[in-house]
Order: C-alpha cells, then sequence, then structure tokens
C-alpha cells in the first residue's frame, strides 16, 4: 500500500496511504509529525512538528516525481493558542525560505495522535 514511500524512509501506514497519483496532480493525505519508525516526533512542540510533517511531504512528493516548487497550496492545523498557532506559522515560512505558497492556517481542537499539534495538508500539481 505504502512501499513507495516506505522505501524512501517514511512510516508505514496500514490503514491509509500517503498520496494517489492521477495524471499531473498528486492528492496527499495530511502530513502527521512521525519519524520513520512511526513515533510522534517532539510531542507538544509546533515548531519541530511543523519541520517533520514537512520534511515528510518533502520525501513523499520526491517518490512521486515533484518537488517542493510543484506544491500550490498548504493548509496548517494547528492544535492549541494563537501563541501556538505563531510558533507553527513562523516554521512553516522558516521551512519554505520566506517563500510560502498560498496557504491556510487552522485553529482546531484535536487532531489524530496524543500530543500531536500540526498537521500540514497540500495540493500538488506539476508546473508546465
Amino acid at each position: 500500500m505504502n512501499e513507495t514511500e516506505r522505501a524512501a524512509g517514511l512510516a508505514e501506514t496500514p490503514s491509509y496511504r500517503y498520496a494517489d497519483l492521477v495524471g499531473e496532480r498528486l492528492f496527499l493525505a495530511g502530513q502527521v509529525p512521525h519519524d520513520q519508525h512511526g513515533h510522534l516526533v517532539a510531542p507538544g512542540d509546533p515548531s519541530a512538528q511543523v519541520r517533520q510533517c514537512l520534511d515528510n511531504l518533502a520525501a513523499v512528493l520526491g517518490t512521486h516525481g515533484f518537488g517542493v516548487g510543484d506544491i500550490h497550496r498548504v493548509v496548517v492545523y494547528v492544535v492549541g493558542d494563537r501563541p501556538t498557532m505563531s510558533a507553527a506559522w513562523r516554521a512553516v515560512t522558516e521551512w519554505f525560505g520566506g517563500d510560502v505558497p498560498p496557504a491556510t492556517l487552522l485553529g482546531v481542537a484535536l487532531l489524530g495522535y496524543d500530543e500531536q499539534v500540526v498537521e500540514i495538508d497540500a495540493e500538488v500539481q506539476r508546473r508546465p
């Protein structure tokens, strides 16, 4: 189910797929802050979790022949107050080197794992 992604060093996800390639578009599952062994990285730390989510996103893109420049929109889900959201956004901005694609930052009540405070979704299509 996730052989390509697992070969790239991403964690196994037995109940869902990382991505589905349809033509020049890549449909992605939300990226969670797991390391290659499936362990949650930096419990409660929005900055570190953003970096892990985006590193995972970049790995998924690479396994399917896409690059960061093919990201056309990101959605960053954050559990917590405004300072937590601000910390997450700073990490997003840093990771993209200040050139963030169109983005939405959303405060949410809960994400899928205990102490997970960030999840990142993206719309990806190969640039002509």
